[in-house]
């Protein structure tokens, strides 16, 4: 079934617009690409903090009895290695190991999870979610809380320090991929450390009206710890310079998570999961094109689908690329013939048939200092 309407917007979509954003429709929502320069608000993230609209990701609760076991079926990682209030990564796949979707799963309580989803996914996994469990009948409830909360990103090495004003509770305590229930605003919200930016930070879930003003109140103070509210475009080029996979890009129904690199998200000895026949079949084999990083070593920008080329034969194709404003050069992950993976001979990028050399090195592109 598809959703055929209008993009949606977010409670924050007045203030986006208010604060001069340029909006662009994606996944199906009206979303801020960018308020500044991407380039500047990629800077403000590594150096200070950004603030990021998340409301168009999906969030889906699922509580019950059953909810552990239907979640081990529907997800590749072990849910059952969830403490409360821990986080994990892990992906949808369908029968032949494809992945319908990359996700957050949050285990709230006992026997209550959250699970985010990506914006464009969210009605197809409901949907597959409807019909899992029609086949496998658990006791459990799953409810789609999307449109009645708003989420918001807050990243950058000052992210704690710029966020604990508004927190009751102790923000350093909170491990990384670790959320817990906290007073927020003067309201009840949930808060987990982390993000998709490689940097240090927090996701805030609220209800709609308590979102929109903490949102409000955040902005004020932005200013004074250096930071910039931020876009689409600089959580792209955020996430490249991390090596984080982008579903449509690093990820999708015909692209496997052993050939994006995410093996040690996919619990083979689980009993089963959809998908696990199929992915057990590649582990054994081997997958017979990987995940890699590029650096071109020029200033072309090598952008989805531009040819991968060894010896003038096409051995791969980029599946993101953009300039990176940390390294200052041109970046790409692409997906590649295992061999060329694995001995990382010199290659091209073919861009507007124009070939340009490129180097094929270990994700990710960029690591936050520590300490």
């Amino acid at each position: 079934m598809s959703e055929n309407h209008e993009p949606r917007r977010t409670p924050l979509y007045d203030l986006h617009l208010a604060a001069g954003a340029k909006m662009v429709e994606f996944g199906g929502w009206l979303m801020p690409v960018q308020y500044d320069s991407i380039v500047a608000e990629h800077r403000m993230v590594r150096r200070a903090v950004g603030l990021f609209d998340l409301s168009h990701m999906g969030r889906i609760h699922v509580e019950g009895r059953d909810a552990e076991r239907f979640l081990q079926i529907l997800t590749t990682n072990d849910v059952s290695r969830l403490a409360v209030g821990q986080a994990q990564y892990s992906l949808i796949c369908n029968e032949k190991g494809g992945v319908r979707d990359d996700i957050l799963v949050y285990r709230l309580e006992e026997r209550e999870y959250l699970l985010v989803v990506n914006a464009a996914n969210r009605a197809k996994i409901l949907e597959w979610m409807d019909w899992l469990m029609a086949a496998h009948a658990p006791q459990m409830s799953v409810r789609d809380r999307t449109l009645e909360t708003v989420m918001v990103g807050v990243q950058g090495p000052a992210a704690e320090r710029f966020l604990q004003p508004f927190v009751d509770g102790g923000l350093g305590d909170l491990r990384y991929y670790r959320g817990s229930t906290m007073k927020v605003s003067g309201g009840d919200g949930f808060v987990s450390r982390t993000g998709y930016t490689g940097e240090d930070g927090f996701e805030v879930i609220l209800d709609s009206e308590l979102g929109t003003r903490l949102w409000g109140e955040m902005q004020a103070v932005l200013p004074s710890v250096g930071g910039a509210l931020c876009g689409l475009g600089a959580r792209d080029t955020l996430r490249l310079e991390a090596g984080m996979p982008l579903y449509g890009h690093e990820l999708g129904e015909d692209i496997n998570p052993l050939e994006a690199g995410l093996d040690r998200h996919v619990r083979l000895e689980k009993p089963d999961f959809v998908g696990r026949e199929a992915l057990v079949r590649v582990a054994a084999m081997g997958p017979v094109r990987r995940l890699v990083g590029l650096l071109v070593k020029d200033r072309a920008i090598a952008r989805q689908g531009t040819p991968v080329l060894r010896d003038s034969t096409e051995v791969g194709a980029v599946t993101s690329g953009s300039f990176s404003p940390t390294l200052e050069q041109s970046i790409a992950m692409a997906l590649v013939a295992t061999k060329v993976a694995t001995e990382r001979p010199e290659v091209e990028v073919s861009v507007r048939g124009v070939a340009h050399p490129a180097a094929v090195v270990d994700l990710p592109f960029y690591r936050r200092p520590r300490g």
